[in-house]
């Protein structure tokens, strides 16, 4: 089982970072948000934009006008249309490009990746053709040693971190001295990371709270109330959790800042994609409306197929998140979510059926934080 005791770092990133290079893949607001983090924290970054008057913008400016109005950058931040540019000298790399377009992504920096080079996902999503995470897509594409993938992951939305509203992150790697090194990179006075080698459940806690925020969305948009949502939230939170478990992930996660804490983030605040998007379903739009009227990808439409063809291989059965499937496809109304809730009859069902290493993990957290 990972380690899974979350350490906090101590002060003093900004010394540590001093003189260290480092890129950000990505110039939407995640990706340069990231990039104001990893500047703030100390580091010499370089952000990587798809299109030469993004990166000139943000070069010249010290603005992302399209993705994040309002915020000053860093006069530090540089920024670059040029993948070699923005790699040279870089040892870690942040990946924040949309979970389709990872893979291709990697192909074409491959060649330029300096040598021994970390590779951080900061994507939230599955990829649709293998169902892959983003750190096995790393993996696959780059054929590179685990100790080399890291993830970023929590309660982190955007426009909040950019305006420096204080907030916790997990990085998370199998090597727990990397993740250590990644933590320390992005440790800004706003932003505390904290660390773990569980890349499985931090990886998809990020992954699956899309789905149950998409299903807060829409029952939003329909018009339901406090109870509804508060319902749906406490039973995603069980379906997160057993088919992290069924992945290989220690339930403890699903209860920090990778998994609750990320959840309950992205199913309140109006500024979460997935929030929004299932918003507009539930008022009425279709999938093509909505995703017209999203200036950026939505994960979790972009996943739900995938985390249920991988449910149905692990035996795991998540009513909520088929329910999402079947709204966005059409064939049940965005009303009859929230009465369905978790259940396809009336039968009366456990709550909770935890697996005993499910038990083992919950009451290893609670001898930890009660001390016994």
């Amino acid at each position: 089982m990972p380690t899974t005791g979350s350490i906090a770092l101590p002060a003093g990133s900004a010394r540590r970072n001093r003189g260290r290079r480092v890129a950000v893949i990505g110039a939407g607001s995640w990706g340069t948000t990231f990039a104001k983090v990893l500047s703030d924290a100390g580091c010499e970054v370089t952000i990587l934009a798809r299109r030469p008057e993004q990166a000139q913008e943000i070069q010249v400016a010290k603005r992302n006008s399209q993705y994040l109005p309002g915020i000053n950058l860093p006069k530090s931040l540089q920024a670059t249309s040029d993948p070699a540019t923005a790699l040279r000298g870089a040892g870690l790399v942040f990946l924040a490009v949309p979970s389709q377009s990872l893979r291709e992504n990697l192909e074409q920096l491959e060649p330029l990746l300096e040598p021994g080079s970390v590779l951080v996902s900061l994507v939230k999503g599955v990829e649709k053709t293998t169902t892959m995470r983003m750190s096995e897509v790393i993996a696959d594409t780059l054929d590179i040693d685990p100790a080399r993938i890291g993830v970023v992951s929590g309660p982190n939305i955007a426009l909040e971190i950019a305006q420096e509203q204080p907030t916790g992150a997990v990085a998370s790697c199998v090597d727990i001295e990397v993740a250590r090194s990644i933590a320390t990179a992005c440790s800004a006075p706003y932003f505390r990371t904290y660390v773990n080698t569980d890349v499985t459940g931090t990886e998809l806690g990020g992954v699956l709270k899309n789905l149950i925020a998409l299903a807060i969305g829409i029952v939003d948009g329909v018009g339901y109330g406090e109870n509804t949502k508060a319902a749906i939230i406490t039973r995603g939170l069980a379906e997160m959790t057993e088919f992290a478990v069924a992945s290989g992930a220690d339930p403890v996660t699903m209860s920090g800042l990778a998994g609750l804490g990320d959840l309950i983030a992205t199913c309140q605040s109006p500024l979460s994609r997935n929030n929004t998007a299932g918003r507009l379903i539930g008022q009425g739009f279709s999938l093509e409306e909505t995703k017209q009227q999203m200036q950026q990808t939505a994960e979790g439409i972009t996943s739900v197929a995938s985390v249920l063809e991988l449910a149905r291989e692990r035996g795991i059965v998540m009513p909520i998140v088929e329910q999402v499937q079947m709204v966005l496809e059409g064939t049940m109304s965005p009303r009859n979510l929230g009465p369905h809730l978790a259940t396809e009859d009336d039968v009366p069902r456990p709550e909770l059926s935890l697996a005993k290493q499910q038990r083992r993990g919950f009451k290893a957290m609670w001898q930890r934080i009660s001390g016994s």
